[in-house]
C-alpha cells in the first residue's frame, strides 16, 4: 500500500511539472478586431503625412502587392516605394476613411475598404482633389504585427 501512495505521489508530481509546461499557450497579443485595423489604418494614414514615402512603406509587407488603377500589378514593397515618392512632396496629401473592415475567423488576416481623397496642386498651383475608393488586405505577420499584404484602389467621381 505503501509503495502505491509514493507512486501515485510521483505520477502526480510529474504531471504537476509536465502539464503546464504542454499547455498550450494564449498569444501574447490580444485577438484582433476590425476596429484593430480601423485603428491601423488611421495610425497608417498619421505616418505618411507626417513622414511620406517611407512612413506609408513602413505599413506594408515585403512581399506586398499593389494593385493600381489602370496600370499593371506592382509585386514586392521595394517596387511599391520606388511609385510612392510623390508622398514625399508638402503639396501632396493623401487621406482615407475606413468604411468597413473584418478579420478572418483564424485572426492573421484581415481586410479593410473605404474611400480616399488625393490632395495636389495643377501647374498652375491650383488645387486638385481626385477621389477614390481602396480596399486593403492586412495579413498578421511572425512578430506579431499587421501589415498591408495587397492594397487596391481605384478613380471615383466627386461624392455630392
Amino acid at each position: 500500500m505503501k509503495s502505491f501512495i509514493l507512486v501515485l505521489v510521483v505520477a502526480f508530481a510529474v504531471a504537476a511539472i509536465v502539464l503546464p509546461i504542454t499547455r498550450p499557450t494564449v498569444a501574447a497579443s490580444p485577438r484582433a478586431t476590425p476596429e484593430t485595423l480601423e485603428q491601423l489604418e488611421a495610425e497608417f494614414m498619421k505616418a505618411a503625412a507626417q513622414k511620406g514615402s517611407q512612413g506609408y512603406m513602413s505599413y506594408y509587407a515585403d512581399d506586398a502587392v499593389e494593385v493600381p488603377n489602370g496600370a499593371p500589378l506592382i509585386q514586392g514593397k521595394s517596387e511599391i516605394a520606388k511609385g510612392m515618392g510623390f508622398l514625399d512632396d508638402k503639396n501632396n496629401s493623401l487621406l482615407w476613411m475606413p468604411l468597413g473592415a473584418d478579420i478572418s475567423s483564424s485572426g492573421d488576416l484581415g481586410y479593410t475598404y473605404g474611400t480616399f481623397e488625393f490632395h495636389s496642386k495643377d501647374n498652375d498651383g491650383k488645387p486638385v482633389v481626385q477621389h477614390g475608393k481602396y480596399t486593403s488586405i492586412w495579413k498578421r505577420q511572425k512578430d506579431g504585427s499587421w501589415k498591408v499584404v495587397l492594397d487596391m484602389g481605384n478613380a471615383s467621381p466627386e461624392p455630392k
